[in-house]
């Protein structure tokens, strides 16, 4: 399960040089999009249950993935209802109710569909947390040629038995 740390570590010092993203809609989702359009190579970063506007999410973007030469996408799979720690009337339990993995693999199908009609020849995942559920899904089904999971919740022995593991 995903804890408060996932959002509360430092962020990382930006390179000056990095473009900052944007948002943009891609594969119907409110999406950050950083990095080279140019690129062959596409990173999509699914987030933990916090969102895609936790400011280290963007940063990695930019900073680390983007500016290795990546076109990046992190979408909003919550569809700006990310999840609020302290919330009483709406603990994490109820808040998954509504944002099950199942959901967001659904919809990153989509998003990935989105980035290869963009021309991209290869896609690559990294989940954290929730996010890592997704991508697992992503990589069980054979829809994208790279994924990297981080601190996965919801992730079972039987998922990894799923995926195409090569060392």
């Amino acid at each position: 399960m995903s804890s408060p740390q996932c959002s509360s570590n430092s962020p990382p010092t930006l390179n000056p040089n990095a473009r900052a993203g944007h948002i943009e809609q891609l594969g119907g989702l409110s999406t950050y999009v950083s990095g080279f359009p140019n690129s062959r190579l596409a990173n999509l970063l699914v987030s933990a249950i916090f969102g895609y506007e936790v400011p280290n999410l963007r940063k990695l973007a930019d900073k680390d993935v983007a500016a290795a030469g990546f076109y990046v996408v992190v979408p909003d799979f919550f569809h700006g209802d990310r999840f609020v720690p302290g919330d009483a009337n709406r603990p994490r339990e109820v808040w998954l109710k509504d944002h099950g993995p199942d959901k967001g693999f659904e919809e990153a199908k989509l998003v990935v569909e989105a980035v290869k009609s963009k021309g991209f020849s290869a896609v690559g995942a990294g989940g954290f947390c929730w996010g890592a559920k997704v991508v697992v899904e992503l990589a069980k089904a054979e829809l994208i040629q790279a994924d990297v999971l981080l601190h996965p919740s919801f992730v079972t022995v039987d998922d990894i038995k799923g995926m195409d593991l090569y060392a």
